[in-house]
């Protein structure tokens, strides 16, 4: 017994080398029988599934020329362009040997493909015979020929750079020897494809002129041999014999259209290392789509009349059994390669945390601070999510992209994740890693707002607007129409959210600008004003100057657009760059119309001004030092102004809600930092900062001395 499994193994062993020999040798034996084609005469069953078999060649070589990615996927293209060429001489002598042996029939593809093309109508099927193959001569193949020329001189014209180029990266250390040795075996398989290709071409194009030999040897002899040695009549003769001339020229034409086409899609692919066998079946393997593409269309030709259905549906399911089975093969060989690569990760997530934090780097790692993050409540990640629908990742794109154009500055991308240790409802914005402000949403709810001519009360869950701090209900969509008709001013969730982030970013977009950010600003300066950028940084101003400044024009709101006037601005005042505050005033004078058009509305501006004494008494209070300049103030003054600026600003809210207050140049900069320690958000501008075109209208005056004020 294990004498006999012995042998069986061995004959298993045996069988199986010897299928693979043969397989290696197959188009060894495939172009030694095309050869014999042209010899011995063929039954016109094996004719047909011969041309059956041309034509899906033919179709797979197109179609593998179409999906390969690189050209060294389908080097053997030179060969094959050979080989069917063969192929197909051998198959048009065949069929003109049965033409003329057996009255006109060389099989069923031959006189489906006449009879398809004439119908009926001897001289119009054989004028659209003439019209295809001078198309597929003169056009397809002169066209691919040409080009396979050009490119072949160009590819040998291109060598010498491009041995130079492997030369240079093997001197600067960029590859190695081997690798350069691999570049060079490239480039010399590149040009022997290309001068192969070059002279593949002429087999297509005396392809094409033995078709036209051929037909014409198909309708005179035919003629001759059915006239004299059959006795048949004229009419009789033509009609037969000009079917069989036209099946026959488009079995054989079709095909080589089809490979024409083909050479002019791959007379950019390189030679091939391997030997022509392995590489046909290594190459024609490795598309299974296309076997079962090909297969396809095998199994619709059975729609034309006349076709040999039999050989058609062999010859279909075997290219679509033989794809299936490889690209089931390619299937499992990737999902394998999944879950190894799967199980990889899954015992790199089993290391233990303190292996992975016995690494350094990953230490630092935990160091890396988002400039601007939100974190979400479960309830409303919807929002977030584009796959459900959600647009705030798009609302915050437009908004970034309004606020560069009215700020002057791209802020940062903001991090969106979701946080399940805070509200469902709920959502947070943090600058820097804290957390500056939160709100809650409801969804499938409209916040509501008084625009001021609400006429009914309208049910709802009192809230406030967390952008601005103003009364407002939660209104449910039921009640959306009604609260829409009551006069309320409707608000969905996305758009509060972008609101509140707005508002979020241009308070805290000083501390958002980074010196990386000025650097951007000033390579894009660079492009349009070179000589600018060149003359004052760094020689005059330094970039973490520059960053100081913009910071400071920001944290005012004032937008930062027009660098160039800023910089030349530093550069005229740079005897006061010892005090930045100073500095940014100048800037900010420079900037006049910009800040006028910030803040005016319909060419006036409503202010709030100081009287002539408090401004004295704050000119007197400052003091100088080495730093700069400051305000010295008694805390009992200070108090008895923020008093007076508050009631202004009670008393005229209901006509300017948001209040500036207008002083003169050398007061702005003391006043505005003496009143931003009590009440922020507050726009202080100078007389300087605003533009002769606007009219300013005072609508209270600030003062020390109640008596003072306006009224």
């Amino acid at each position: 017994m294990p004498h006999a499994s012995y042998l069986l193994a061995s004959g298993r062993e045996g069988y199986v080398y010897t299928v693979k020999k043969i397989m290696n040798n197959m188009v060894t034996v495939f172009v030694i029988l095309a050869i014999f084609l042209i010899i011995i005469p063929l039954p016109t069953w094996l004719l047909d599934m011969l041309f059956v078999v041309n034509i899906a060649l033919s179709l797979v070589i197109l179609l593998i020329t179409m999906y390969i990615k690189e050209p060294l996927e389908f080097s053997i293209f030179p060969s094959m362009l050979l080989i069917t060429t063969i192929f197909r001489l051998g198959l048009n002598i065949s069929s003109t040997r049965l033409i003329l042996f057996q009255q006109g029939y060389a099989g069923q593809i031959v006189k489906s493909f006449g009879q398809f093309v004439m119908k009926g109508n001897a001289l119009i099927g054989f004028i659209v015979f003439i019209l295809i193959t001078v198309v597929q001569m003169l056009v397809v193949t002169k066209g691919a020929e040409r080009v396979a020329e050009v490119t072949a001189r160009f590819t040998l014209d291109a060598m010498p750079g491009k041995q130079m180029a492997i030369d240079a990266d093997l001197n600067s250390g960029i590859i190695n020897e081997d690798e350069a040795k691999i570049r060079r075996a490239k480039i010399q398989r590149e040009s022997d494809f290309f001068g192969a290709m070059d002279g593949a071409s002429k087999f297509v194009k005396g392809d094409a002129t033995f078709s036209i030999v051929a037909a014409i040897v198909n309708l005179l002899g035919g003629a001759i041999v059915g006239l004299v040695f059959d006795g048949m009549q004229f009419m009789d003769v033509l009609n037969t014999y000009t079917i069989s001339t036209v099946g026959d020229g488009l079995c054989s034409q079709v095909p080589a259209l089809l490979i024409s086409t083909a050479m002019g899609m791959i007379v950019t692919r390189s030679a091939s290392e391997e030997s022509l066998n392995v590489d046909i079946k290594n190459q024609f393997t490795s598309q299974p789509l296309v076997l079962i593409i090909s297969g396809m269309v095998m199994l619709v030709m059975m729609l034309i009349p006349g076709f040999p259905k039999i050989q058609l549906i062999v010859l279909g399911a075997v290219l679509l059994a033989l794809g299936i089975i490889l690209m089931r093969n390619q299937q499992q060989l990737a999902a394998e390669n999944d879950l190894a690569a799967r199980e990889m990760a899954d015992n790199k997530e089993a290391l233990s945390e303190m292996e992975y934090y016995k690494d350094i780097d990953n230490v630092y790692k935990l160091l890396n601070v988002e400039q601007i993050e939100m974190e979400f409540g479960y309830s409303l990640i919807p929002l977030a999510d584009e796959s459900s629908g959600g647009t705030l990742i798009e609302r915050v794109v437009i908004f970034r992209k309004q606020f560069a154009m009215d700020m002057g500055m791209v802020f940062p991308s903001v991090r969106m994740t979701d946080n399940q240790h805070i509200n469902p409802n709920q959502y947070v914005i943090k600058i820097k890693g804290e957390v500056v402000a939160q709100a809650e949403i409801l969804m499938d709810h409209y916040l509501a707002l008084d625009s001021g001519s609400v006429t009914k009360e309208v049910d709802g869950i009192d809230t406030v607007e967390p952008a601005f701090n103003i009364p407002a209900k939660w209104i449910s969509e039921q009640n959306k129409l009604q609260a829409e008709i009551a006069g309320y001013t409707l608000i969905d969730p996305t758009s509060v959210i972008i609101t509140h982030l707005s508002e979020v970013i241009k308070n805290y977009a000083h501390e958002l600008l980074s010196r990386q950010d000025v650097k951007t600003m000033l390579d894009k300066l660079k492009q349009t004003n070179p000589t600018l950028v060149d003359d004052i940084v760094p020689n005059v101003v330094s970039p973490a100057y520059l960053q100081k400044v913009l910071c400071l024009l920001l944290k005012e709101s004032v937008p930062i657009r027009d660098l160039q006037t800023i910089l030349e601005t530093i550069a005229d005042n740079q005897h006061n760059m010892k005090d930045i505050d100073i500095t940014t005033e100048y800037v900010r004078q420079a900037l006049k119309r910009t800040i006028t058009r910030r803040f005016s509305d319909g060419g006036q501006i409503r202010v709030l001004t100081l009287d002539t004494e408090t401004e004295n008494k704050i000119v007197a209070s400052v003091k100088k030092s080495e730093q700069g300049s400051y305000l010295a103030m008694d805390p009992q003054t200070i108090q008895v102004l923020i008093a007076s600026l508050n009631e202004q600003i009670d008393r005229v809210k209901e006509v300017v809600p948001m209040p500036i207050v207008l002083t003169s140049p050398i007061v702005r900069i003391y006043f505005k930092k003496l009143i931003d320690q009590f009440i922020p958000n507050i726009t202080v501008l100078s007389f300087s900062e605003i533009d002769n075109s606007v009219q300013i209208q005072a609508v209270g005056n600030v003062a020390l001395d109640p008596s003072a004020a306006a009224i």
